[in-house]
């Protein structure tokens, strides 16, 4: 008997039984071939602050356009998956979810919270895991990967160590973004920027014959201002040309 093709296509007749068929039969699992040429990518692991988003979308689809390419040319080929703790952004999450039921860090202790971000982590870590899995993603989920894994946090350490010992990490110093609060760094995605009114100054610097001055103008007088400067009310009318 002849079917009728559906009007519209509808994914979830379809897609998650494809899937299901890739995930029983290993379809994306990478053994060692040492007669093929290898090609890996290690997925840049998305924060388990809670979902993904368009750039993520974007990048894995990507990714997963050059892995299937060199897996259909014949190369051993490997997708890494994994998730990243972010611990600083997923701190914060979970502080304002426990803000919303009333509960401070202080309240539950450290254990409290620490039992808190693991449920965190499964929470949305396992969100993302489907997320990505419902994208088509064909990574090796044989060898997903999370950041905190005693295996990835030895290896950190391991290769800092060796840097440090080798000169290759120093303190030094930097303009970095600092977080009075939780005594940190942190990065720029973090931050969150507010306008606020300022002022332009103009500086007088007067010069060592006693001629005249040399003017400055910034909106920063805190980096010019020194014993022999002088700061000009910005509002003064005969400035009211800058």
């Amino acid at each position: 008997m002849r079917k009728e093709l559906a009007k519209s296509y509808s994914p979830k007749d379809f897609e998650d039984k494809i899937y299901a068929y890739w995930m029983d039969n290993h379809c994306f699992h990478a053994e060692v071939d040492r007669t093929k040429n290898p090609y890996t990518i290690v997925i840049p692991p998305p924060n388990i602050t809670g979902q993904l988003h368009m750039g993520h979308a974007l990048d894995e689809t990507l990714q997963d356009i050059l892995i299937r390419y060199r897996r259909m040319q014949g190369y051993c080929t490997l997708w890494l998956p994994g998730t990243d703790h972010a611990s600083i952004a997923t701190e914060a999450k979970i502080v304002e979810a426990m803000r919303k039921e009333g509960i401070t860090k202080d309240d539950i202790g450290r254990d409290g919270f620490l039992k808190r971000a693991w449920a965190w982590k499964e929470q949305y870590g396992g969100r993302i895991v489907e997320q990505l899995k419902k994208l088509g993603s064909s990574c090796d989920w044989e060898r997903e990967r999370f950041t905190m894994d005693e295996g990835c946090n030895r290896a950190v350490r391991e290769v800092f160590v060796r840097y440090y010992e080798e000169g290759l990490i120093y303190r030094g110093e930097r303009i970095i973004n600092w977080c009075p609060h939780c005594h940190t760094s942190i990065s720029n995605a973090e931050v969150e920027f507010e306008e606020q009114d300022g002022f332009f100054w103009h500086l007088r610097y007067p010069l060592s014959d006693g001629s005249g001055y040399l003017e400055l103008a910034t909106t920063r007088p805190e980096t010019l201002l020194g014993d022999t400067a002088v700061a000009v009310n910005p509002k003064d009318e005969r400035y009211q040309q800058y």
